[in-house]
């Protein structure tokens, strides 16, 4: 299997509010930056949306290590919250809904098809690919502001 990294962010300016999500695929010496935003969304559709976007450009099943600073994303994942979540339709408990199920959905799928290891960074402390993609991130939703 091919061995990918994959760096992402989100960031919104309110929240909701106009968003914007940034990421980084690498493999090898090979670099490949992508972003996207919407014009009201919230900070954690854009941490997913960032997450979906990159695993969606891999062309074949591949071992993955993803780098994230958002816990949502990380927790849910790697605690099998999601998976809960998904059994349980889509509800966090009795009387909680889960939040973006169609996204939630869209990754599990995704997830199942790579061998992802999932590692949290401290978001806005030096990490250089975090920063870009914060970066990247923020100039996707200035441009719907």
């Amino acid at each position: 299997m091919k061995q990918v990294e994959i760096f992402t962010d989100g960031a919104c300016k309110g929240n909701p509010g106009p968003g914007g999500w940034g990421a980084i695929l690498r493999y090898k010496q090979t670099e490949k930056e992508i972003s996207g935003g919407e014009a009201n969304t919230t900070n954690n559709r854009m941490e997913l949306t960032a997450v979906i976007k990159a695993l969606e450009l891999l062309k074949e099943p591949c071992k993955v290590t993803l780098y994230s600073d958002s816990q949502y994303i990380c927790n849910a994942l790697t605690l099998g919250w999601a998976k809960k979540w998904k059994a349980n339709n889509w509800m966090r408990n009795k009387k909680e809904p889960a939040l973006n199920p169609e996204l939630w959905d869209k990754l599990l799928k995704l997830y199942d098809i790579h061998q992802i290891d999932v590692v949290w960074v401290k978001g806005h402390a030096g990490h250089p690919e975090n920063e870009r993609c914060d970066r990247l991130a923020v100039a996707a939703a200035q441009k719907y502001m």
